[in-house]
């Protein structure tokens, strides 16, 4: 009767030091909101509202998983005729993204969209003036590789503070937050 008792014991012990808190300085398992919103896990080490970077435009951003975008400063201009949709004013960005990680990354994971006073602006496609958003989207970015892109949103007429919010994976809560006038 003694040998299943300290059998209990020992596993009950070898369980309670398994899942007790990591050593001071020694990093949990799965530390970013990434990890922790694809293993549908929540971590205390990260909370979600730390997902969000803010970033001035000119300025470039590392992700947790190494990705980094970089994002021009806006350029204002009036779309041509073939633009869609119609606007009578907009701001155009650059974005390179550089891909630092060890894997493919796929461009069709990638958002960005703009606010305005806290609503969406919309997006304008002006192929003649080169501002065509993601267009190779099934394009894979190899590790070390790079990507341009040019993003053109539709803006009033008068100055007016923009946010370009930047994902490189559209399921996940991480983002770059640029902001600026325009």
């Amino acid at each position: 009767m003694r040998k299943p008792k300290a059998v209990l014991a020992a596993c009950a012990l070898l369980a309670l030091t398994a899942c007790g808190p990591t050593a001071a300085g020694e990093a949990p398992a799965s530390t970013t909101p990434e990890e922790s919103a694809r293993s549908g896990v929540a971590t205390s080490a990260r909370p979600a509202a730390t997902a969000t970077a803010v970033v001035r435009f000119g300025s470039d951003h590392r992700f947790p998983s190494g990705l980094v975008v970089a994002v021009s400063t806006p350029k204002t201009f009036q779309p041509s005729d073939a633009a869609y949709p119609r606007a009578e004013r907009a701001a155009a960005f650059g974005i390179a993204i550089y891909n630092e990680t060890q894997q493919p990354y796929r461009l069709s994971s990638f958002s960005v969209r703009a606010t305005i006073d806290e609503r969406q602006a919309t997006q304008v496609v002006d192929a003649t003036q080169g501002y065509n958003g993601i267009v190779d989207a099934d394009r894979d970015v190899p590790p070390g590789g790079m990507a341009r892109l040019t993003f053109a949103f539709a803006v009033p007429a008068d100055g007016t503070p923009l946010r370009l919010i930047v994902r490189p994976d559209n399921t996940a809560p991480t983002s770059a937050v640029y902001s600026g006038s325009v």
